[in-house]
């Protein structure tokens, strides 16, 4: 049996295919990004402006939807095969 809350482990964002990125000009540090992130992968600065963790961001675009100024916008992701 797996834990729960686990996902940090296993760096479960690789197969999203948008990211969240953030326009820290438009970004308050209002923290709704923060608070409504369901995988708990954004962090803060000492400003409060979010920091992602791509390893683990799985690309479901809540904390874009969520946030009031529009702050954070949909990125496709760019693959590279190896």
């Amino acid at each position: 049996m797996i834990n729960t809350g686990n996902s940090y482990l296993r760096k479960t964002g690789n197969w999203r295919i948008f990211k969240p990125v953030v326009d820290y000009g438009k970004c308050t540090g209002c923290m709704i990004c923060f608070i409504y992130c369901p995988e708990s992968v954004i962090s803060l600065d000492s400003d409060n402006k979010p920091i992602i963790d791509y390893d683990n961001c799985k690309g479901c675009m809540i904390c874009m939807v969520e946030c009031p100024l529009k702050a954070i916008t949909a990125v496709r992701e760019v693959k590279t095969l190896a």
